[in-house]
């Protein structure tokens, strides 16, 4: 489908038109991750600062995407920055490649933070993270089939990209959903040993359970589908014993919703402890991380202490089948620890999580209201920190919900936002950070209001 920038929107983002040319000879559809595409072209950034961005062209825009929910202090803070500056001066270095203080020290943080976690091994992405807790749960259970519920996206590898966003059509029964692969290139062994299942319904959910558990590693999940919808209580806390009945290993992936619900993240709400958790984004206060974490017993199939490290050419290193491999230069950080650190610790001041959860609120009560006067069906759907806007009057569940949105109307508004200078990707979720203001929530509210005037009456 062609989509057409608004008129103001085009004359103001030249320099950006012209940057995307010019990055698509050298980089494929001119990005370097497929979810900062948008047609016709993006908007590229030049700085940023607190809540805002700049673009090319010098426009400013107040950020509601930040780096995916990563940046919850916003762009530039001094502290993290300053952690970073006084890592490299202090250490000499960027990186060690070795152990060092740092590494105990966020583990430590971490288990303090998350009753479930009793250790933790550090990666350099969310993707990683899942990635590593899957492999995980198949060398714990001795399984080899996983559980997903659809429409959750754990990462961009061949193992979970099945019914992340599927045609209806191709779903199957919402009762029973089917995989579907997201992407070209997915074998098929992952659509045979991956098993779908329909998000907050529980019976549906125990009856697929029950007839496969035999086969069943564990089930990952995110306990707010998408970072927004978030999973009923009731339903979390059936799971829970329903996958400990049945011997599956439960997975919640905490990347986007660790720390931005409670510092305890979405676990901490509910009061479900999984076996595993996975970790990311506002962890490394900016920079790439991932960590997994969990009981002692399924994390200490990690040790190299009792396995074999798998490069160390001409080693007597024991049996290859007993080894559960880890491995990444950069994992661990000093430098991303360091900021991470920062973020933890600025995070768990008093009143600050506090302020984030009442300003959040707030601009979801303004931009319901705005939406009220002009008479669209909307909800502002989410948990904590992070929400989306769901042009519709009913409720929203699940990832089907979603298809009886108006998401044409949706796109409209989301262009002419960026016209007036309010920055999310169309369609994406809002996620507020610590340092959006009030008078940050008063003009996104009016620019919503002003682009609702604008919508309706090109569409007279």
């Amino acid at each position: 489908m062609s989509i057409e920038v608004p008129e103001g929107l085009a004359g103001r983002t030249k320099k950006s038109a012209e940057y995307f040319k010019r990055a698509t000879q050298v980089i494929p559809g001119g990005v370097s991750a497929n979810i900062k595409y948008f047609a016709p072209y993006p908007l590229a950034m030049e700085k940023g600062k607190g809540s805002k961005l700049y673009d090319l062209d010098g426009n400013e825009y107040i950020d509601y995407l930040l780096c995916n929910g990563a940046l919850i202090f916003g762009h530039g803070n001094q502290k993290i920055n300053s952690a970073v500056t006084k890592q490299m001066q202090e250490s000499g270095t960027t990186v060690f490649g070795t152990p060092h203080r740092l590494e105990a020290e966020m583990a430590e943080t971490i288990t303090t933070i998350f009753p479930s976690i009793e250790k933790v091994r550090f990666t350099n992405s969310g993707s990683e993270a899942t990635l590593l807790a899957i492999r995980l749960a198949m060398a714990y259970s001795g399984k080899k089939k996983l559980a997903k519920f659809e429409g959750h996206y754990h990462g961009g590898y061949d193992r979970v990209l099945l019914s992340v966003n599927p045609e209806l059509g191709e779903a199957g029964e919402e009762e029973h959903p089917q995989a579907v692969p997201d992407s070209m290139g997915v074998p098929d062994y992952y659509v045979r040993n991956t098993i779908i299942l329909p998000f907050n319904d529980i019976k549906a959910t125990e009856s697929i359970l029950r007839a496969h558990s035999e086969e069943i590693a564990g089930i990952i999940m995110e306990p707010v589908l998408g970072g927004f919808i978030p999973a009923e209580a009731v339903f979390m806390s059936e799971l829970r014993k329903l996958t400990s009945e049945l011997n599956i290993l439960l997975i919640m992936d905490e990347v986007k919703t660790g720390f931005r619900l409670t510092i305890g993240g979405a676990q901490n709400l509910y009061g479900v402890e999984p076996d595993i958790t996975t970790l990311g984004k506002v962890l490394g206060g900016g920079f790439p991380v991932g960590a997994v974490g969990g009981k002692k017993e399924i994390i200490d199939l990690l040790s190299p202490t009792h396995g074999s490290d798998i490069l160390s050419s001409g080693a007597a290193s024991g049996k290859k089948n007993n080894v559960l491999f880890h491995s990444g230069t950069y994992n661990g950080h000093p430098v991303i620890l360091a900021a991470g650190l920062a973020t933890v610790r600025a995070l768990k001041r008093p009143g600050v999580m506090d302020q984030l959860m009442i300003n959040t609120q707030l601009l979801r009560d303004k931009l319901e209201e705005v939406y009220a006067k002009h008479q669209i069906p909307m909800k502002t759907v989410g948990m904590g920190s992070i929400f989306n806007i769901v042009l519709t009057e009913r409720a929203v569940q699940n990832y089907r919900d979603l298809k009886h949105a108006n998401m044409n109307l949706r796109e409209k508004i989301d262009y002419e936002l960026l016209n007036l200078g309010i920055y999310t990707k169309p369609m994406t979720r809002y996620s507020m950070s610590c340092v959006h203001t009030i008078e940050d929530i008063e003009r996104t509210a009016a620019a919503h209001d002003q682009a609702l005037t604008y919508v309706e009456e090109q569409e007279k």
